[in-house]
């Protein structure tokens, strides 16, 4: 069994970082595989260090004349049994052939640019019902979870970004974007006295969000953290994991917390509000809402058991769902079925 893998991609992002766990996963479990990526150095070193071989494309605009050819012909040096096209652009840019075309959906996108594809994935059981509901066959949508590496790390030095040793340490991850509600968390801080903020991300509200901090007066408290890759020493290092997002399909941070046992607060945007159990496994707070966001995170701070609870519900969940071993499990499986299925016809 043969499989391709083909994504466009940003430089940074949920997605992405996906990408590269799961077609890593699927090598070491020894699928053959072939990436074809966006141009990205960094992207390609990982993927390449993994033992894939890696092909990097442009993957343009209308104006790009060259990634579909290309990707034509890498598929047919290549000959795979199944072409995996993640987000539209790839869809869009794959040719027709001998060959079952899968696209893999991590967000609520229009299904027009899908039209080439045999069956859909989506990440989670509500996108798949999204596009069951947009008219695409029931045994043509398949759910298929993420899943995060089960790594610890030693907790990043709080010394190195002049973090009090004792202060209450919140940490909250992603793209610097409207839709994750970095704004309504940097609004809770004021009220969650003597807490820090790191935040690791960037992108086009970087700026925008540091004013903010200057105005609330909270610029003392928050560090701004960049792009990082030692997602386990953070999450180590902090009491408390937070998702804000307005709007937020899956929620990967909220999985990488439960992988490291940490304590979750998350505002009930669709994806984490399918993923949390309040109570159980985090705190659920209302979209953008600071007052309650505050008082939520000030409650698993100071209560008695609260964070140990929801982090070892957490763990279990994580364990029992979001696992490398469970999900690489799920893809093969998957990629066996709709090859005998084709077979069958």
């Amino acid at each position: 069994m043969k499989v391709l893998q083909a994504m466009g991609g940003a430089e940074y992002g949920g997605a992405e970082a996906f990408f590269i766990r799961l077609v890593a996963g699927l090598h070491r479990a020894g699928l053959e595989q072939r990436a074809v990526i966006g141009r990205n150095a960094k992207r390609a070193e990982i993927l390449r260090s993994e033992g894939l071989k890696t092909v990097e494309l442009s993957f343009g605009g209308i104006f790009d004349l060259r990634t579909r050819p290309a990707l034509k012909n890498q598929i047919k040096t290549f000959g795979p049994d199944i072409v995996l096209s993640w987000m539209s652009r790839a869809a869009r840019l794959c040719p027709r052939g001998n060959f079952i075309h899968v696209g893999r959906l991590g967000g609520y996108y229009d299904p027009k640019y899908y039209r080439s594809c045999d069956h859909l994935i989506g990440n989670t059981e509500d996108i798949a019902d999204y596009l069951r509901k947009e008219g695409w066959p029931a045994d043509r949508v398949h759910y298929l979870p993420n899943f995060v590496a089960d790594r610890r790390a030693e907790p990043t030095d709080r010394g190195e970004l002049f973090t009090p040793p004792g202060a209450p340490l919140l940490l909250a991850m992603g793209r610097l974007h409207d839709d994750k509600a970095f704004d309504v968390l940097l609004e809770a801080l004021p009220r969650i006295p003597n807490a820090y903020l790191w935040l690791a991300g960037e992108g086009p509200l970087r700026g925008q969000l540091e004013k903010q901090a200057e105005r609330l007066a909270v610029k003392p408290r928050v560090r701004f953290l960049g792009w990082r890759e030692d997602t386990e020493a953070l999450l180590a290092a902090c009491d408390v994991f937070v998702c804000p997002s307005r709007i937020e399909p899956l929620g990967n941070v909220v999985i990488e917390a439960w992988a490291q046992s940490v304590p979750v607060v998350a505002a009930d945007s669709l994806g984490p509000g399918k993923l949390v159990e309040h109570m159980k496994t985090g705190m659920l707070t209302p979209v953008d809402d600071a007052r309650s966001l505050a008082q939520t995170i000030r409650y698993v701070l100071a209560e008695d058991g609260v964070r140990e609870n929801i982090a070892e519900e957490g763990r279990t969940a994580y364990e029992e769902h979001f696992t490398e071993a469970s999900v690489i499990g799920q893809y093969l499986d998957f990629f066996q079925r709709i090859i005998a299925l084709k077979g069958a016809m």
